[in-house]
């Protein structure tokens, strides 16, 4: 069975692992884990923990467990006047499970064992850590992912606020797979950061599995207005120093004008261009297709499609 291993955070990641999930591929997930924004944030200052929400989204969109179980563990709670306004059912468990296991990568195969997930989910680290960005004279810090993602306008370099260490069963993983994925996501606040922990850029190098990225969809305000996919890919090409992204999948189909304008009023993001020309230039082979779903009148990637295409391509290798 060929082995994938994917880095990233948030909506994005668990979109494609949900599609993934469907085909026979042992997949490692490997997420950041230096968010500081809503619940996480609150448990991670509160506990001294490192931050659990991305991990939990993970978790829930693997699991192949009882659609009430799943509900459960997305359950917020809603009184404004309690301490535990919301905090996701998922967050506190993992919260507990680090007290009672040790760690958080302990907590999570016990959640994987729970939800019967197949495959592997890794936090990057099991460090409380946080982001950290400067501008070009390092006179100014940005301290946390929210003040990152609000000012990566005036950042020149992304680091952490101490070094940290990864696991060998990371750089195991990378070294030992047949593809390496940087799924859809916050381009400076879910993906970049796995390139700033010493040894994942090492691994990669060593590895001679292809990487892969999975483009974006529309744009984050912020962080990569007016991004094209080959935006994208020259900022991840610099983290990864001496390598290089060698294949992209894009979308390639037109979205319906209203959502489109909908997007750009009310969210202020636009789409991402596949701009095919500069993507060869920076010598990716180019995977693209209708890949985007609506749903609810939002633009997700069709979580089906993209596993469809990443599978067909590692059955090519």
């Amino acid at each position: 069975m060929k082995k994938v291993i994917v880095f990233g955070g948030g909506t994005g990641l668990s979109c494609l692992l949900s599609g993934l999930k469907l085909f026979p591929v042992e997949v490692t997930t490997v997420i950041t884990v230096s968010d500081n924004g809503s619940s996480t944030g609150v448990l991670k200052e509160e506990f001294d923990i490192p931050a659990v929400g991305d991990v939990g989204k993970v978790l829930l969109a693997m699991a192949d467990a009882e659609e009430d179980m799943i509900r459960l563990l997305r359950y917020r709670f809603k009184n404004e006047g309690s301490t535990l306004y919301n905090h996701p059912i998922r967050n506190i468990l993992l919260t507990a499970l680090i007290d009672l296991k040790g760690n958080l990568t302990e907590a999570t195969r016990y959640m994987c064992k729970l939800l019967d997930i197949k495959g592997e989910v890794l936090p990057l680290t099991e460090e409380r850590v946080d982001l950290v960005g400067r501008n070009a004279d390092k006179h100014l810090e940005f301290f946390g992912e929210e003040s990152v993602s609000q000012n990566v306008r005036n950042i020149s370099s992304l680091s952490y606020d101490h070094d940290i260490h990864i696991s060998n069963a990371v750089k195991n993983k990378i070294l030992n797979s047949d593809l390496i994925i940087f799924s859809p996501g916050s381009l400076y606040t879910s993906i970049l950061p796995h390139l700033l922990a010493e040894g994942i850029v090492d691994a990669m190098m060593e590895s001679k599995a292809p990487i892969m990225y999975v483009s974006n969809l529309v744009t984050q305000p912020g962080e990569t207005d007016n991004y094209d996919v080959s935006d994208h890919l020259s900022i991840l090409n610099r983290y990864l120093k001496h390598r290089k992204v060698d294949v992209v999948i894009g979308n390639n189909a037109s979205i319906d004008k209203a959502i489109i304008e909908k997007y750009l009023l009310t969210e202020n993001k636009s789409l991402v261009e596949l701009d095919r020309d500069k993507i060869k230039a920076l010598g990716a082979e180019i995977i693209e297709d209708d890949i985007f779903s609506i749903d609810e009148g939002r633009i997700r990637h069709n979580a089906l499609k993209t596993a469809f295409l990443i599978f067909s391509y590692l059955m090519k290798e």
